[in-house]
């Protein structure tokens, strides 16, 4: 006799606070996680780009070289490098265990929003409110970008990389995607300025968010619209959306204080997560497990799938077993 194969479980989200991250440097502009999802970065409006410990909460290292507010960084694969671009119009490449500024790219005309290294962090892409993407080789003696791509009409609000394809989203509504190998360029024009994309993990999806208070699903390769997810707040500020790591769950920043999470094939609202009383201004979902970052104000706010053990809970676990 065969008994029936049991029922998949339902992929959890994060709902539970583990911790709380009081950064002390202004507001945080951006959150993100390293390539393993072991740190966290977190952009300040105090000029401060800070490394932490995301199982501790603890600060490992403060990078203090742009002249304004950094809104975005990333780390690269192997944990070496960090970039981060700034209103002050500069990228910076720094070195994570000295804090040194590595090299300091000037080349755009205003701020820059958004920065990425490629995989193997050999460039950076950075994308500006002066409507341009450059792309950086981290390896040159040269300051000059290797190549300006200046397409957009409008600021570029956000940029991803996979592999030879560059994701963008523009301010003049238009999402661009370019395969570097080939030399294409494909545009979806949604009506509405851009403020975030990313890919979906299997790479044959985009997600774009915009200030139509609207999070599209988009298919990469015939631009057709896969679904459409609404019910969050998103009119004047440049906030984050992402994809769950398994391509599960749709979620966004809201303008009302919390985190939507919609199911992505279903676009039901799966959880409204309530994070506080002002904007969430961004967010950062792990790549391999269900943890999320969210920034407001000041504090960085670390979400899990359960409620962490203390290690109270575990002396108490070790006295039962042993009774």
């Amino acid at each position: 006799m065969s008994f029936p194969q049991p029922k998949p479980e339902v992929p959890q989200l994060p709902q539970h606070l583990l911790r709380t991250i009081d950064c002390q440097q202004g507001a945080v502009r951006a959150v993100r996680f390293n390539a393993d999802g072991n740190y966290l970065l977190s952009c300040g409006s105090d000029k401060s780009l800070k490394l932490w410990s995301v199982s501790r909460g603890t600060l490992l290292k403060t990078y203090s070289g742009h002249g304004y507010e950094v809104l975005d960084a990333d780390g690269s694969y192997d944990n070496s490098q960090l970039c981060s671009c700034s209103s002050d119009k500069t990228v910076i490449l720094w070195d994570v265990a000295t804090g040194q500024v590595t090299r300091k790219l000037r080349g755009h005309a205003g701020k820059v929003n958004c920065v990425q290294f490629n995989e193997e962090a050999t460039v950076i892409l950075s994308g500006s409110i002066d409507g341009t993407v450059r792309c950086w080789d981290t390896r040159s003696r040269k300051f000059d970008p290797i190549q300006i791509l200046d397409e957009a009409q409008d600021g570029v609000s956000s940029l991803k990389v996979s592999e030879h394809e560059l994701l963008t989203g523009s301010v003049d509504g238009r999402v661009r995607r370019y395969d570097l190998r080939m030399g294409q360029l494909h545009v979806d024009f949604i009506n509405s300025p851009i403020t975030c994309v990313c890919f979906s993990a299997d790479a044959q999806c985009t997600l774009t968010s915009s200030l139509d208070s609207t999070v599209r699903l988009l298919d990469k390769s015939t631009g057709e619209m896969l679904g459409e997810y609404k019910g969050h707040k998103m009119k004047g500020y440049k906030l984050d959306c992402c994809l769950s790591s398994k391509d599960t769950h749709v979620l966004s920043c809201s303008e009302d204080g919390h985190v939507y999470c919609w199911d992505l094939v279903e676009g039901s609202l799966t959880l409204k997560l309530p994070v506080g009383k002002a904007v969430v201004q961004s967010l950062s979902f792990h790549p391999s497990e269900t943890r999320l970052l969210t920034a407001m104000e000041g504090r960085v706010q670390v979400w899990g799938a359960e409620p962490e053990e203390t290690e109270e809970d575990l002396v108490v676990v070790q006295q039962e077993k042993a009774e």
